[in-house]
């Protein structure tokens, strides 16, 4: 972080085959030790796959699933008079998209398919069936938001 001023938050650039800044997003989390075609290839295989499987476009089931796994609240923990309290709080959106990426991704790598790419669109097609790990964990993010609805006033 720097000492003096504001640094602006770069944007992602589209990536070539979907024009996507979702996309990028999802290539640039899914990649490990920089090896960028690698992560590509496992995306745009985990989208063949999705275009056989649900006879869809594979950019709607990814957004449909985008839309199914993004959480609206979260507890934040706040100190208070020596007590922590988990404070419910609205997401931004932005962390929105980020949290649902990293959460689709790292229930993908639970899963026992024999690929990744197999493994990756298998979770996207559950997310976007309101099924699968992803959208358990924003229902659960959910629940215990609500279950700590009694701390809302402690938000600041």
């Amino acid at each position: 972080m720097p000492r003096k001023g504001h640094v602006p938050r770069r944007e992602s650039i589209a990536d070539p085959m979907y024009d996507s800044v979702l996309v990028t997003r999802f290539i640039n989390a899914m990649m490990g030790a920089g090896k960028r075609s690698i992560a590509e290839g496992a995306f745009y295989g985990a989208m063949k796959i999705i275009q056989d499987k649900s006879g869809q476009d594979p950019m709607t089931v990814l957004k449909q699933a985008m839309t199914n796994v993004k959480p609206i609240l979260e507890v934040k923990s706040r100190r208070v008079g020596g007590a922590n309290y988990q404070v419910p709080v609205e997401v931004r959106p932005d962390r929105r998209n980020a949290l649902a990426t990293r959460w689709i991704i790292t229930f993908a790598r639970g899963r026992s398919d024999p690929s990744f790419e197999e493994k990756f669109a298998a979770e996207i097609l559950s997310a976007s069936k309101n099924e699968g790990g992803a959208v358990k964990k924003r229902e659960d993010t959910h629940k215990m938001a609500e279950a700590n609805k009694a701390f809302a006033h402690y938000r600041w």
